[in-house]
């Protein structure tokens, strides 16, 4: 039902940056939050931020102040800006879309994952 585009990972060094982007596309009726998760191999997925359809944001402890999350409602498309980078960044961040198809059925679509690579 929902499409993603993800892109904007890659390698960089330790205080760096990197904005990754991800697109949702489909059949949305509308969007109730976006997010962007996480995973280090050996580690759980974790909430990195998530922003609401009214503008609300929340940010894990360990990025707050160094991450921003955005959102541009007319392209349907939300951003994460990474700086300061370290190397326990390092990890496939993924995109997570809560939308609504129609007016009352809602659908939660995980991206297919971008790679970040922080190191010297």
């Amino acid at each position: 039902q929902v499409q993603l585009v993800e892109s904007g990972g890659g390698l960089v060094q330790p205080g760096g940056s990197l904005r990754l982007s991800c697109a949702a596309s489909g059949s949305i009726f509308s969007i109730n939050y976006m997010a962007w998760y996480r995973q280090a191999p050996g580690k759980q997925r974790e909430l990195v931020a998530r922003i609401t359809d009214s503008g609300s944001t929340n940010y894990a402890d360990s990025v707050k102040g160094r991450f921003t999350i955005s959102r541009d409602n007319a392209k349907n498309t939300v951003y994460l800006q990474l700086n300061s980078l370290k190397p326990e960044d390092t990890a496939v961040y993924y995109c997570n879309v809560d939308a609504f198809v129609s007016a009352l059925r809602r659908f939660n679509y995980w991206g297919q994952g971008t790679q970040v690579i922080v190191s010297s």
